[in-house]
């Protein structure tokens, strides 16, 4: 940072706007069309698509508010470093916050990629023993660099055009993984195949003290009164991304949720029967997970 750069807290240069969860209670309420976000809508760059939507009544009755389609919102609470840009206004839930510049000084895109860089900062401060979580007077307190308007859209040039050849470069050695991933296969079920003289048929029942399927037993599966709380869910999506290792989730049951579902411990490992089928890991920590996982606690 150039020193003649101003360096201001982020309050003093932008909104900061909170969000909320209309009623749960009241299912016309997410029978609408406003797109209403949570942590689990924030997987790429720019948010465009949610996965629940309400209705006028919902937000006027509830704390949730609508940020204005092509500002920032970020997570501050599960999913602490994610930030999104909007591609249409958008209802936020009470773990995400909408940040809006004051005036014409700031660049949108310039403080996308600022919050990008500051990921690690804002995760280090989270606090909570399950699901972390840092205080809007944390925000606010962050300093922000403000260069000349005309130097943050340079910067942001540069950022853009540097982005896109790692994007390039993710997906050709993501290409490479795959081609290694399947040598590695095949010599796995080549070393499996070569049975040895002491070696027995098991079930994978008779190996583990505990062995089944997930459970969700609510329908929908996705009612929102069933997530927000402590305990850690994933899915067949959260399997396949995890490299063999699932030490991260997005999403999380409250007391409802549990109720309904069943807790594994740390160690077990995952297979997924469904949607991304054959998929493995083990997890890293206590989650919940559907019938579309099953979980093996190996004796």
């Amino acid at each position: 940072m150039r020193g003649d750069w101003a360096l201001k807290p982020l309050g003093d240069v932008c909104t900061v706007i909170g969000g909320g969860t209309p009623s749960k209670r009241n299912s016309a309420y997410f029978d609408g069309d406003i797109p209403w976000a949570t942590v689990r809508d924030m997987k790429e760059e720019n948010l465009s698509r949610t996965e629940f939507k309400i209705s006028p009544e919902a937000v006027k009755n509830s704390a949730t508010n609508i940020i204005p389609a092509g500002n920032v919102v970020i997570a501050t609470r599960v999913g602490l470093g994610k930030v999104c840009l909007l591609g249409q206004n958008t209802a936020i839930n009470q773990d995400l916050r909408g940040i809006i510049p004051k005036g014409t000084n700031v660049d949108v895109r310039f403080l996308f990629r600022w919050f990008q860089s500051i990921a690690h900062v804002i995760e280090s401060e989270g606090t909570g023993a399950t699901v972390k979580g840092v205080k809007l007077p944390f925000i606010k307190s962050l300093r922000m660099p403000i260069p000349p308007l005309s130097e943050q859209k340079r910067i942001v040039a540069i950022l853009d055009e540097a982005f896109a050849g790692i994007a390039t470069a993710v997906a050709n050695t993501e290409k490479n993984l795959a081609n290694a991933r399947e040598l590695f296969e095949s010599y796995l079920n080549a070393v499996f195949s070569r049975r040895g003289e002491a070696w027995v048929d098991l079930t994978l029942r008779e190996v583990c003290k505990d062995y089944g399927r997930g459970k969700s037993k609510h329908r929908p599966r996705n009612d929102p009164k069933l997530f927000g709380g402590k305990y850690p869910f994933i899915q067949t999506g959260d399997v396949r991304n995890s490299d063999h290792l699932i030490v991260d989730y997005s999403t999380t049951y409250n007391d409802l949720g549990l109720a309904q579902s069943k807790l594994w411990p740390k160690g077990t490992i995952c297979i997924t029967i469904a949607a991304n089928i054959a998929e493995t890991g083990i997890l890293d920590f206590d989650a919940c997970f559907p019938d579309s996982i099953i979980g093996l606690v190996v004796d």
